[in-house]
């Protein structure tokens, strides 16, 4: 098996802890760090990016479990915060705090602040408990 089918055999909570380590590991290898900033944005964006993939990987599994059959993958931001609302409100803060961390400051805007993704990371990090 190559590495590729391995990872599409994985539980939904470990592939996104497998995601969260690749954007750890982009941040750490790649990005470089200078004076509590991130010198190279371009793999802060990457990062980010891998780092949301995650978020949605937690949501679509959480939302899952919470309507079974009835579950339809979200189509955008507001699909995901109304459907989040309806079970748990610090979730939802988690996922509003995410897309706002990584997905817009990160991606988006390619910050290059060190503390604005360190706490996106750990907001997915808080995010993997709820699956």
């Amino acid at each position: 098996m190559t590495k590729k089918s391995i990872a599409n055999l994985l539980p939904p909570r470990e592939e996104a802890a497998r995601y969260l380590e690749n954007a750890k590991q982009i941040l750490s290898e790649k990005a470089g760090k200078k004076d509590d900033l991130y010198a190279d944005v371009k793999y802060v964006k990457m990062a980010a990016g891998t780092a949301y993939s995650a978020a949605l990987l937690i949501l679509d599994e959480y939302l899952k479990q919470k309507e079974g059959l009835k579950f339809i993958k979200p189509k955008s931001i507001e699909d995901y915060t109304s459907r989040v609302r309806k079970y748990d409100k610090k979730l939802l803060r988690l996922l509003v705090d995410v897309y706002d961390e990584l997905h817009i400051i990160g991606y988006y805007h390619g910050t290059r602040s060190v503390n604005t993704i360190q706490l996106g990371l750990e907001n997915v990090r808080q995010m993997l408990t709820y699956i």
